[in-house]
């Protein structure tokens, strides 16, 4: 690990001090923080709950722009994260004939290529945002995929309640968890073993620190390893970090659960 990152990992950005130096490094961006420092004060006093403050969230960024709002600063950058997402679950063993639930699908960044590469209706993806899931099916026709029959469905919550047992092969969350506190975190590791199938994985992403876990915003959260993967063990699931992942040209790093043996 460079040394760069692992000063990256210790950071502290909720923290004052971290701000200011922040601040005087780039004093470009001193601007748009504070605006959004006051459009999410705004929207949490209108929306205590999580799910729907952040769903407010996205849809003020999607308004702006869909592939902003899920984490990418221009098209190129968006082609290449969902590239980037396919590749490796791919080189994981995703076969056509795999069942697949993306969560937090936002406008199928990855998704679209994951639909266009597995079997017709074997992709599910769903989100919280309906702004975002607009996109989505904008996305679906502009690549022409409407043939592939994928599922494209709004949730409130991540207790999985309307899906299957033992249906997919792949459950997928990419840059979710990294936005989301550890209570939203556990719901989902609570209920997801019951829709995996025999030999299935869930790979998540998250915000890595190797310091104080904080959230900054209540936008982006860092947790460690070892928090998240104790969490997965207490709802009876096997957890690992997935080292290979960290060559890929990605901040966030990913911890991989299934089902024991």
């Amino acid at each position: 690990m460079s040394s760069r990152k692992a000063a990256a990992l210790l950071k502290n950005r909720s923290n004052l001090s971290h701000k200011v130096r922040y601040a005087v490094t780039h004093p470009a961006r001193i601007a748009p923080y504070l605006k959004r420092t006051a459009r999410d004060g705004w929207l949490r006093l209108k929306h205590p709950d999580h799910v729907d403050y952040y769903r407010a969230v996205m849809a003020s960024d999607t308004a702006r722009s869909p592939e902003a709002a899920v984490g990418s600063k221009s098209h190129d950058r968006w082609l290449a994260l969902g590239r980037m997402q396919f590749d490796y679950l791919k080189e994981h063993g995703l076969t056509p004939g795999h069942r697949m639930l993306d969560i937090g699908c936002g406008n199928l960044r990855a998704g679209r290529l994951f639909i266009d590469y597995l079997d017709a209706g074997n992709y599910y993806g769903i989100d919280i945002s309906p702004d975002i899931l607009i996109s989505a099916k904008r996305t679906l026709t502009t690549y022409g995929l409407q043939e592939k029959l994928p599922h494209l469905t709004i949730t409130q919550n991540l207790t999985l309640d309307f899906l299957p047992d033992a249906h997919f092969d792949v459950v997928h969350a990419h840059s979710v968890f990294s936005h989301s506190p550890i209570e939203v975190i556990e719901e989902c590791l609570a209920h997801v073993g019951r829709i995996l199938a025999p030999g299935g994985f869930f790979d998540f992403t998250f915000d890595r620190t190797e310091g104080a876990e904080h959230q900054v915003l209540r936008e982006d959260f860092y947790y460690r390893t070892g928090t998240l993967v104790a969490l997965a063990e207490k709802h009876g699931l096997q957890a690992r970090f997935m080292d290979d992942w960290e060559k890929r040209p990605h901040g966030q790093s990913k911890i991989r659960v299934c089902l024991p043996g």
